[in-house]
C-alpha cells in the first residue's frame, strides 16, 4: 500500500511540476500536507504562482476546486453559506456557501476582518460547518489553501494565533531559479503561457478510491521513540526559549509529527527519519511562534528561533 501511495505521490508532482514550473519544493510541501490532513498558508509575493499551484493541485487530485476572494468587506456568510429567503415557497431554506467544495482557495485571506477570516476555523478543524443550527459535514477531502501577501499589509488583519494553529504548514513560495524562469519566457514566446493567467488542465492523476486510502495508509510509517524525544525536545524548547511569548502547542507538534510521515512516504520510506522532521520544521513550527518585541528588535523572527533550536538539540542517531 505504501508503495503504491509513493507511486501516486510521484504521479501527482509530476503533473503539477508540468504547470507550475520552478516551485518543486513548494509542490512536495502541499502534497505532505494533503497526506497528512492539513491545511496550507501560501506565502509569497504576487506573480509567483500561488493560485495557479492551487488549481493545478486540484485537478491533478481530481478534486472540486472552489475560490473565495477575501476583501474588507466579505461577510461570514459569504463563506459558508447561511438562510435565504425563498419568495416561491415563502419559506427560509439553507443555501450552502463556496466552503462546500474539496480544494478550497482563500486568496489573500488577511484581507479580510477578523470575524470573516473565523469563518474557517470550524471547516478546516472539524472538517463541518454550523448553519442555522444543525452541523453539515464537509467533504472528506477538504483541503483549504490560504494565501496572503507578506510584504503589502496595508488594509489587512493580520491573521490571530487560533487561524494560524489550523495550518499544518506555512510555505513560502519565492521567485523560480534562473533556468525555470527562463523555461517561463520560452512557455510565454511560444503561447503556452499568457498574462492572464490561464493555466494548463492537468488530467487527474489520481482515481477516487486511491485517495480515500492514501490518508490511511500513513499509519503503516514506522516512527521511532527516539524521533518522539527529539521532537518533544525541540517543541518544548520553544516553549522555554524567553524569546518566545507563545510557544508550540500539542497540536502544533502533532502537526509535524504528521507531516513527517507522510514526507517519509513522499520519499520512498516506510519509517520517518531525523531529517523529515528537521527539514519540515520551520514550515510546520514557525508560524505558530510568537516571537517577543525584544526579540523581533534583535531581526530574530520566529523562523530563526526555529532553526536555532534545531542547531541546539541533538540529532538522534
Amino acid at each position: 500500500m505504501l508503495d503504491d501511495l509513493h507511486q501516486l505521490s510521484n504521479r501527482i508532482r509530476d503533473a503539477v511540476g508540468d504547470v507550475v514550473v520552478g516551485q518543486e519544493a513548494a509542490i512536495e510541501d502541499l502534497l505532505i500536507a494533503w497526506l497528512a490532513g492539513g491545511h496550507v498558508l501560501l506565502e509569497g509575493v504576487p506573480g509567483v504562482g500561488k493560485t495557479l499551484l492551487a488549481r493545478s493541485f486540484a485537478q491533478a487530485l481530481g478534486l472540486e476546486f472552489g475560490r473565495i476572494q477575501f476583501t474588507p468587506d466579505l461577510m461570514p456568510s459569504d463563506v459558508t453559506g447561511g438562510s435565504v429567503y425563498d419568495f416561491r415557497t415563502q419559506q427560509f431554506r439553507v443555501e450552502p456557501g463556496p466552503v462546500f467544495c474539496q480544494v478550497l482557495l482563500g486568496d489573500e485571506l488577511n484581507r479580510a476582518p477578523p470575524r470573516t477570516q473565523s469563518a474557517l476555523l470550524e471547516a478546516m478543524q472539524e472538517r463541518q460547518v454550523t448553519l442555522d443550527g444543525q452541523s453539515r459535514p464537509l467533504d472528506p477531502q477538504f483541503f483549504v489553501l490560504a494565501t496572503q501577501n507578506p510584504v503589502e499589509q496595508e488594509g489587512t488583519w493580520p491573521l490571530p494565533e487560533a487561524q494560524l494553529d489550523r495550518f499544518l504548514l506555512c510555505v513560502r513560495m519565492a521567485p523560480p531559479d534562473r533556468e525555470a524562469e527562463l523555461t517561463l519566457y520560452k512557455r510565454f514566446l511560444d503561447g503556452r503561457l499568457n498574462l492572464v493567467g490561464a493555466a494548463d488542465t492537468i488530467s487527474a492523476v489520481a482515481t477516487a478510491d486511491a485517495l480515500a486510502h492514501a490518508r490511511g495508509a500513513l499509519g503503516a510509517v514506522h516512527v521511532d521513540s527516539t524521533l518522539l524525544d527529539y521532537l518533544h525536545a525541540l517543541v518544548d524548547r520553544t516553549r522555554t526559549d524567553r524569546r518566545v511569548l507563545v510557544g508550540v502547542s500539542p497540536r502544533g507538534a502533532l502537526a509535524l509529527l504528521g507531516a513527517a510521515r507522510a514526507r517519509a512516504v513522499v520519499h520512498g520510506r516506510d519509517f520517518v527519519m531525523p531529517d523529515d522532521v528537521k527539514d519540515l520544521a520551520v514550515a510546520a513550527l514557525a508560524h505558530r511562534l510568537v516571537p517577543t518585541p525584544d526579540a523581533e528588535l534583535e531581526g530574530r523572527s520566529a523562523a530563526d528561533l526555529v532553526r536555532t533550536a534545531l542547531d541546539d538539540i541533538e540529532v538522534p542517531r
